[in-house]
């Protein structure tokens, strides 16, 4: 009997040389599909795997999972890698393994394959989840043998390989260029883009409406959370309603495709060491991101969101470099958890060209007291109580600047 491997199979280029390689050196290869979102037609990618020698072909529908298991939790935490990528490919890498092990599992397969490079960070992220979920399973990743390098040195190879086994191959002259697509975004790199003095032109831009041509009219947006997770949108204008998690997320990156929302360039440092340039349009996730902060600002106690925001950053980390599934992960994601279990309410929010604004916001667990806040409204707060606050608080300023005014004297130095 042959050797079974599951591949995580897309149908580009890369994929479907791998799975025929894996097949000629003799491996029973089953193409795995994962439909997150991607705006592709799925079922002509199982023929093409068929065709290319898979002997079956899984297309999983992981969509619902994806906004609940994923999306949602790590926006509640607000993890945005580096102060600005909204971790699209990131988030979707340790779903797609999972379901990927799930398949192994099922079809008793020894082996899991995939198709990223050694240079990037989705190695490091499918290996880790695939290692955490099963620690016995054995991992064939071609990027990374010498037996494939040196059969293929570059994109002609894989081209000449692909003509002769008749595996169909996408014309790529107008697209010089990588795409990664999934609900939560779609990002543009590598090809023309590794020039970072080169603009993103309009053309490379596929998800949302050029800012500067959306509509003259702005729209208006109510978005209603419980315990930090969206339950809720409304179009104020229209009167649409969504509360299935699915499909609110998909009408939150419709209105914010259509406002120009969620445009992102930037350079980043993967987990390798290495700094690549990303193209990122992540249009519902910006409006989810901007209502969540806001609500979590009426909500939220000022220490408890200061904690939170230290969790933030490494959260993001981890999901960036793949520890999805890991205790220091878990660890994080329950006290994420505790910090949003009074973040209820309802935030309004503006779309226009290509900027979200929170304009409004309530909460039935909102610590905003207008009376101790207002500059209008006497009572509620003892103003008097603020000199002894300021004093307590300068003594230690006080006492650095009696130590620097010494040590400047001594040393004959003018303050």
């Amino acid at each position: 009997m042959k050797e079974k491997v599951v591949l995580a199979y897309s149908g580009g280029l890369d994929t479907s040389v791998i799975l025929k390689w894996l097949v000629n050196k003799g491996y029973e290869v089953i193409a795995f599909v994962a439909d997150i979102g991607q705006q592709e037609d799925l079922k002509a990618v199982e023929q093409k795997a068929i065709k290319t020698g898979a002997t079956k072909v899984y297309v999983v529908d992981a969509k619902n999972e994806f906004v609940t298991d994923y999306i949602f939790p790590a926006f509640s935490a607000n993890a945005i890698y580096e102060g600005r990528y909204l971790l699209g490919t990131s988030l979707a890498r340790p779903l797609i393994a999972k379901k990927q092990m799930e398949v192994a599992k099922k079809e008793g397969a020894q082996y899991v394959a995939h198709g990223a490079t050694g240079k990037g960070n989705d190695q490091v992220r499918f290996e880790l989840s695939y290692y955490a979920l099963n620690p016995k399973i054995q991992v064939i990743a071609p990027w990374k043998m010498p037996e494939f390098l040196s059969q293929f040195k570059g994109r002609p190879d894989m081209i000449a390989y692909a003509k002769e086994y008749d595996i169909e191959v996408k014309a790529t002259a107008s697209k010089p260029y990588s795409e990664d697509e999934n609900l939560l975004h779609i990002s543009h790199e590598a090809g023309i883009l590794e020039d970072p003095t080169r603009e993103a032109t309009e053309e490379i831009y596929s998800r949302t409406t050029a800012p500067e041509k959306a509509p003259d009219v702005p729209a208006k947006i109510k978005l209603i959370f419980k315990d930090g997770i969206p339950v809720k949108v409304e179009n104020l204008d229209d009167g649409t309603i969504k509360q299935n998690p699915l499909e609110l997320f998909v009408y939150l990156n419709k209105l914010g495709a259509e406002h120009g929302i969620g445009r992102m360039d930037m350079v980043e440092n993967r987990f390798v060491g290495i700094k690549s340039r990303g193209v990122y349009e992540t249009p519902g996730g910006t409006i989810l991101h901007t209502a969540h902060r806001d609500i979590e600002g009426i909500a939220m106690d000022r220490e408890v969101m200061r904690l939170r925001d230290m969790l933030s950053a490494k959260v993001s980390e981890l999901i960036y470099y793949g520890f999805w599934f890991s205790p220091e992960m878990d660890f994080l994601m329950a006290a994420i958890g505790k910090s949003q279990e009074l973040i209820d309410g309802v935030v309004t929010l503006r779309l226009y060209k290509g900027n979200v604004m929170a304009i409004a916001r309530e909460s039935s667990t909102s610590l905003y007291d207008k009376e101790l806040s207002s500059m209008d409204i006497a009572g509620g707060f003892n103003q008097k109580d603020s000199e002894g606050f300021i004093k307590i608080n300068a003594v230690r300023l006080m006492a650095h600047n009696a130590i620097m005014t010494k040590k400047n004297r001594k040393w004959g130095i003018n303050a």
